[in-house]
């Protein structure tokens, strides 16, 4: 099997180690840079497969790195989860819009950053669309391309589905009305950004049975826009 290489870019040696450690047991080759400069270097000669980027470096930020890498046709689709121990969300929000996949605050554990990696890996080939998600009794089948709830069928239009896809996707994280527009929609293609809100509306309409209700899945986040949270499942 083909290893798949990582490179961690953080200039606190400890955590490079730590991250290291858990990712060779899980069969990662590892890189690592300890400021941009090195970084982006790295990138141009090993061109790991994907990179975990500090918010915080000398020399220059991580998110100036990240720009510097959605710049370039060659290092654009360069998958990219940000660490940080910023927490608040406009600063989660400025990492995604300048175009990180993924983020994860510190302090965090190593399972779940590998299960993040091994998620945003499978979406970057291409494997997300085909995925059987389950979230309590609300399944999303991609491949028939079909929603139940418990053994009910779900009756949504294209882009509700598109929608909810995306959201099982990527659970617990809040996003903006335009990255939303950019992720379902496609970023090539003109629309307003209450279009989302009409879509949403109609999805959480669609979540709502006679007998069980999973509207609050879709959460507003106020200031922001929407996540999908399995807070919202309803308690039995």
């Amino acid at each position: 099997m083909n290893e798949r290489k990582v490179l961690i870019v953080d200039d606190e040696f400890a955590i490079r180690d730590m991250l290291r450690m858990a990712l060779e047991i899980a069969e990662f080759r590892c890189i690592e840079a300890e400021n941009i400069q090195d970084a982006h270097a790295l990138i141009v000669d090993e061109r790991p497969d994907i990179v975990l980027l500090d918010w915080m470096l000398p020399g220059g930020s991580g998110l100036e790195l990240l720009r510097r890498l959605k710049r370039n046709d060659a290092t654009r689709e360069l998958p990219v989860i940000m660490l940080t121990a910023k927490t608040a969300e406009d600063n989660v929000i400025q990492g995604l819009d300048v175009g990180a996949d993924d983020y994860i605050t510190k302090p965090f554990a190593p399972r779940e950053l590998i299960a993040r990696i091994k998620a945003l890996l499978r979406r970057a080939a291409g494997g997300d669309q085909q995925d059987r998600i389950q979230v309590a009794e609300l399944v999303l089948d991609g491949e028939s391309r079909r929603i139940f709830l418990g053994e009910d069928p779900v009756d949504m239009g294209p882009t509700e589905f598109n929608l909810l896809q995306f959201f099982m996707s990527h659970p617990e994280r809040a996003y903006t009305r335009n990255q939303l527009l950019d992720h379902v929609w496609g970023a090539n293609v003109y629309v307003e950004e209450r279009t989302v809100d009409v879509h949403i509306r109609r999805l959480r309409k669609a979540l709502q049975t006679p007998l069980k209700d999973y509207s609050d899945l879709i959460q507003t986040v106020r200031g922001t826009g929407y996540r999908f949270s399995a807070r919202g499942v309803p308690s039995r």
